[in-house]
């Protein structure tokens, strides 16, 4: 078969397969958009995991008739003023985004120009372009896409379900706010508010820690440890989980760099390496580290959805990673975090306080517990603890199946279980 030249329309969908790989990569690369369009808040709607539909709008600069038009075009962007591929400082850059998006699906732009009297829509239907029209906008941009891939049908076969697919579109949110706190987002999925982050107070540190203790929990803001330290070119700063606060898996570990959610293995490896004396092989530490480095220092256009990067000096980024984390966690020395206590307590809990553990199955109040008075022969006073009578048997089991682990011997003021 002959080479030939294949069709823009064709080109422009096979373009779009590197680019919108899933809802959640058109929810992202829309609100990188925001971000950059100088945007202090951002809301997004999702309906049927977002391949039915996904609206962004933001309160941005906005865009004027003839830059609309030039938005749909491919590699048309206002984000290199001078060409510069080098000096990147915004999030996106490759002016792919929209005409991707537009490729595969129904799309509507909407957006009035800071400071202009009107403003104007714009349709693309799987790539074909309408005019420009009169709209009523307030201010900003509004961006709706209507049924993501349905110029594609082999693409929706990979999809999983609308759950599946709104909890990848809600991280990609997150990754996002968590990096940029003084900005206002909220989701909204199938009608249901999923999240509301506000805009926060305070200096940077302050209005990380806030942020990262609304998306990550409060557990995470209450157990997190602050990062900062520098060296010529690159700071690292953010919060990092004590050692006890870990999970199963690595992927509460969110990595930034100049703002832009990475998941980089170098990073990766250093904030293992930073830990390994401290955790178990199979345990990951919480962290959330924000790398600000000069942007001539490293590469973001190494990767089809920039989530991996390259830097000038890698070994200098993992020496300043591995050695800040590891200054932090020894200063912190043996402190455990508040959510290792409350298990502890959970765990020795005698049958008394867990539901079912007493005749009438329910769970007694813990003044109710205080009040309980030891059984006849059982001293009440400070000692260890007490000897079991001997028509008991030599170790009592309590309700998780288990023994006590001194045989008989229970803790004073603690009822036994067996009666």
């Amino acid at each position: 078969m002959p080479i030939r030249r294949l069709p823009d329309e064709l080109i422009s969908r096979i373009a779009a397969g590197e680019v919108i790989e899933r809802p959640a990569a058109a929810v992202k690369e829309l609100v990188e958009n925001a971000l950059d369009a100088g945007a202090r808040r951002i809301d997004v709607t999702l309906a049927g995991g977002g391949q039915r539909s996904l609206i962004v709008s933001d309160d941005g600069h906005g865009m004027s008739r003839s830059e609309l038009l030039l938005a749909v075009e491919r590699h048309a962007t206002s984000k290199l003023p001078e060409d510069d591929l080098v000096h990147i400082r915004s999030l996106g850059f490759r002016g792919e985004a929209l005409p991707s998006i537009g490729a595969v699906s129904r799309l509507r732009l909407q957006s009035r120009a800071r400071g202009a009297a009107e403003a104007w829509a714009l349709v693309v239907d799987a790539g074909t372009v309408g005019s420009p029209a009169p709209a009523a906008q307030p201010g900003g941009t509004r961006v709706e896409v209507h049924d993501l891939f349905y110029p594609v049908p082999a693409r929706l076969k990979f999809l999983k379900n609308a759950r599946t697919e709104s909890g990848h579109a809600a991280d990609a949110i997150k990754r996002l706010a968590m990096a940029h706190p003084a900005v206002a987002f909220s989701l909204v999925d199938d009608e249901r508010t999923v999240l509301t982050l506000p805009t926060t107070l305070g200096d940077v540190a302050e209005q990380r820690l806030e942020r990262l203790g609304r998306v990550l929990g409060r557990d995470f803001a209450d157990n997190a440890l602050r990062v900062d330290a520098e060296r010529p070119g690159v700071r690292l700063s953010g919060f990092i989980g004590l050692p006890t606060l870990n999970r199963a898996g690595a992927q509460w570990q969110y990595l930034f760099v100049n703002g832009r959610p990475v998941r980089d293995r170098l990073l990766l490896g250093a904030v293992r390496g930073a830990y390994q004396d401290l955790l178990a092989r199979d345990r990951h530490p919480m962290v959330a580290l924000f790398l600000d480095i000069e942007p001539a220092d490293v590469d973001v256009n190494v990767h089809p959805t920039k989530a991996e990067v390259r830097f000038r000096d890698g070994a200098l980024v993992r020496g300043l990673i591995v050695s800040a984390l590891r200054h932090t966690l020894a200063e912190a020395g043996h402190r455990a975090s508040t959510t290792v206590g409350i298990a502890t307590v959970e765990a020795v809990r005698p049958a008394f306080f867990h539901p079912g553990g007493n005749a009438g199955g329910s769970q007694p109040r813990l003044a109710d517990a205080m009040r309980f008075q030891a059984p006849s022969g059982m001293s009440a006073g400070p000692q260890a603890g007490y000897d079991a009578p001997a028509s008991r048997p030599e170790a009592a089991t309590p309700v998780n199946g288990s023994s006590y682990p001194l045989g008989g011997n229970y803790p004073v003021d603690v009822p036994d279980p067996q009666g």
